[in-house]
């Protein structure tokens, strides 16, 4: 089994010129061709940037939704309470609650891809930090997950929100598709979450804020982008 697997690694590695830098366009569609796992491939972007995360006025993080999902189903939790319980319920939350709900995470209880809170509530979630930051599922304002507006907050969540922060590295990698997906709608993808980078370049950042992109797919090569194709 792991000859067939080489060799299907090295057809696909083959279809890839390392030398070259692609559209986006084409980048997606050599996506598609160089996937040969059995399971629906997610597609990841992958960006390392030209700013020193050391200093606070140069991190980069927000927040995109994707025009056409994640291809997968998004289990969202609220922490609120009072008339905004109905109004998370009512989006389509997963899970409503607010000590009971830091008693079940407490507790182990980590079935969830989201979590979106009131800022009141943020003084009950704060000291469930050590549980959820290490795993990404920490409500920050920044990102649109500590809010008022719990209907949106939950609406964009289900519908494929992807937060995204610069590691240390100044890299930045996110999902964006599934491999089942049309060339085009990860294209479509892709680009909503190369654009939103763009946009958030820090004011302090010098010299050539995207210095690289990759598109690739959890198995597949990695296909290199022509970074002047998005305008910084």
């Amino acid at each position: 089994m792991a000859k067939k697997a080489g060799k299907k690694v090295l057809e696909a590695k083959k279809k890839v010129d390392q030398t070259k830098n692609y559209v986006l366009g084409k980048a997606t569609e050599l996506v598609k061709e160089t996937s040969f796992a059995k399971f629906d491939e997610t597609v990841d972007v992958s960006m390392n940037l030209g700013v020193d995360p050391r200093h606070a006025d140069q991190n980069v993080r927000g927040a995109v939704v994707l025009p056409n999902g994640l291809g997968k189903k998004v289990r969202v939790v609220v922490f609120a309470k009072g008339e905004k319980i109905r109004e998370a319920e009512e989006a389509g939350a997963d899970y409503v609650g607010s000590d009971d709900l830091a008693q079940k995470i407490q507790g182990g209880w980590l079935e969830f891809e989201s979590a979106i809170a009131t800022p009141d509530m943020m003084g009950l979630v704060g000291r469930l930090g050590r549980i959820l930051a290490p795993r990404g599922l920490m409500p920050n304002p920044k990102v649109g997950t500590v809010t008022q507006d719990i209907k949106q907050a939950v609406k964009e969540a289900k519908a494929g929100r992807v937060e995204f922060k610069v590691n240390k590295a100044g890299i930045i990698q996110a999902p964006v598709a599934k491999v089942s997906f049309t060339p085009k709608a990860i294209e479509e993808n892709a680009r909503a979450f190369i654009d939103a980078i763009v946009k958030a370049k820090p004011s302090a950042a010098k010299g050539t804020y995207l210095k690289s992109i990759y598109v690739s797919s959890t198995m597949g090569p990695s296909v290199k982008l022509d970074t002047t194709e998005f305008k910084v």
